[in-house]
């Protein structure tokens, strides 16, 4: 199995959450990546289910926020 397609479904997932609710999908770019401040209504708009196995572009925007902010 190539890379392509599950690169594609991850590309296609993570656009379209960001252009659905963008808040909410930066929130949890951001929560999970540790930069959210400490507030329970940013907290609220964290959707724990981008976050699956299969969303490996957004996992990678989380690891780099990690590691590079």
């Amino acid at each position: 199995m190539s890379l392509s397609p599950l690169m594609f479904r991850s590309l296609v997932r993570l656009l379209t959450s960001l252009i659905r609710d963008p808040a909410a999908s930066v929130s949890t770019l951001l929560f999970y990546s540790e930069l959210l401040p400490q507030n329970i209504v940013l907290e609220r708009l964290v959707r724990h289910e981008l976050l699956d196995q299969e969303n490996y572009l957004f996992h990678f925007l989380v690891n780099f926020l990690r590691c590079f902010w």
